[in-house]
């Protein structure tokens, strides 16, 4: 690990741009830039940012934003709420709830909206919490057999909010829907019931934004299970505070500990999000990047393809070439979830599919470790593999990457062909048939007959994506 002298020679002198500075819909008016915005802008992120969290960070403000293309910088459409983010009407019903001046007209109408949004989608908060002697974890998720997520309540938030986040209910006031782990105890215990668990992914939010000596008391605990071989760690840190791992107070802390963990044996893995080449550019992320590699820990990277941000094959070919020649092993291109600002956000699947072979054939053979376009759906991660004529029927080509049944894993299975569907949801089987090969077992756990040997069910599925009578 570059001592901390180095580090400062190759960075140079550490001023005020790493000083963190917060921006939110209180004091967004102060930020330095914001004459750059016109007055109907201001009014838009005003009125979508009741409903869209919204929180951006000097470091961004600086580095990453374009302000001579506004409003059509992607990654000021990545921080800054959007009028377009929010249906006509409901743009209007809190528009006009700011204009009556009453907090509780705004906080009704916020609250009305935010249900509509489907909040936590693919049975987050429903179908994925495990149990640990009968009772339920809320901090933990278990959806796939060997993977654990955890969710350390210290770490749900975040340096910056990303409006396609489709875990922006952890950032809007109903505490009844946060996830949060308050106890790492419970973490280690449930793990030492679970041999079948080889991988922990401490998420949220962004554990990132955590201080070291509260993120060492729940990875430490676990790396005492003997059978838990993987330790990941998500985070948009690198894009949104590449300080954190430079110059922050505890920097050099946190790199310990990641040294601490591989050390010990296991596998580490910064699940990094980069949403826009631009965020791989400054020296400080690149700087970061080092850092973290010199631990012994690998960066992955993961983000969705997203309409207005990143829909163009060259763009994501230059963003997996530069990960690769940085060190980072590109991962997944996810599909937009069901949630949130969907309509805004959201490709037709046939786009996203040519999208990524575009990408994919213009890379590296070391780049295509990546996986997509694939949806993180309510049975599993649907990975599209193409369009093809069967049976006289124009059909997609799909699989499951990864499933509530881990015998669905790998398995292919086809679609009815629709060219505006974006979502799982949107498809239908073909050749006459009523359900996917998944849906079989519907019927008990709709009557409650099929439990799971770690959560709720084992063969769970959203409602929506279930039924074709």
């Amino acid at each position: 690990m570059m001592s901390p002298e180095s580090v400062r020679n190759r960075i140079g002198s550490l001023n005020s741009a790493s000083q963190y500075k917060v921006y939110t819909l209180r004091n967004f008016e102060e930020i330095p830039q914001i004459n750059r915005i016109s007055p109907a802008e201001k009014h838009a992120v005003r009125v979508a940012g009741q409903v869209i969290p919204f929180r951006v960070n000097n470091y961004i403000l600086d580095n990453l934003i374009d302000w001579n293309n506004i409003p059509y910088d992607p990654l000021y459409r990545i921080t800054f709420p959007q009028k377009e983010m929010l249906l006509p009407h409901h743009f209007e019903s809190v528009e006009h709830a700011l204009a009556t001046k009453d907090r509780e007209v705004l906080a009704r109408t916020v609250r009305t909206i935010h249900r509509e949004l489907n909040p936590h989608p693919a049975g987050q908060m429903t179908l994925n919490i495990p149990e640990l002697d009968g009772m339920p974890i809320p901090g933990l998720q278990h959806k796939y057999r060997e993977t654990v997520l955890a969710f350390p309540r210290q770490g749900q938030t975040c340096h910056a909010y990303c409006t396609f986040c489709f875990r922006w209910p952890q950032f809007v006031r109903k505490p009844e829907w946060k996830i949060g782990l308050s106890h790492p105890g419970l973490l280690r215990r449930y793990l030492e019931t679970h041999r079948e668990v080889t991988d922990v992914l401490f998420t949220g939010g962004d554990p990132g934004i955590m201080r070291t000596k509260l993120l060492r008391r729940f990875i430490e605990p676990v790396l005492s299970v003997p059978h838990l071989q993987n330790i990941r760690f998500g985070t948009k840190t690198l894009s949104h505070w590449p300080y954190r791992y430079v110059s922050d107070p505890d920097a050099d802390d946190l790199l310990r500990l990641f040294e601490k963990v591989v050390k010990s044996g296991r596998h580490l893995a910064v699940m990094a999000h980069f949403t826009h080449p631009v965020e791989l550019q400054t020296d400080i992320v690149k700087t970061a990047i080092n850092r973290i590699r010199e631990t012994g820990a690998e960066i992955r990277t993961q983000v969705p393809l997203l309409h207005h941000i990143n829909d163009a094959p060259d763009l994501w070919a230059d963003m997996w070439t530069e990960q690769v020649r940085l060190g980072c092993v590109p991962y997944y291109m996810f599909i937009a979830r069901d949630t949130g600002a969907q309509h805004y956000f959201a490709i037709p699947l046939v786009r996203a599919w040519h999208i990524f072979r575009q990408a994919y054939q213009r890379v590296s053979g070391i780049a295509r470790t990546v996986r997509g376009p694939v949806m993180s759906a309510s049975p599993g991660k649907i990975q599209v593999l193409g369009v093809k004529r069967v049976h006289g029927e124009r059909v997609f080509v799909l699989r499951m990457i990864q499933g509530r049944n881990h015998d669905w894993v790998l398995r292919p299975f086809f679609a009815r062909f629709d060219s505006q569907a974006s979502w799982l949801s949107d498809l239908r089987p073909p050749f006459g048939k009523r359900y996917f090969f998944y849906h079989q077992a519907y019927p008990k756990i709709a009557h409650g007959k099929v439990r799971s040997r770690y959560g709720r069910w084992s063969f769970s599925v959203d409602i929506r994506e279930t039924s074709f009578q």
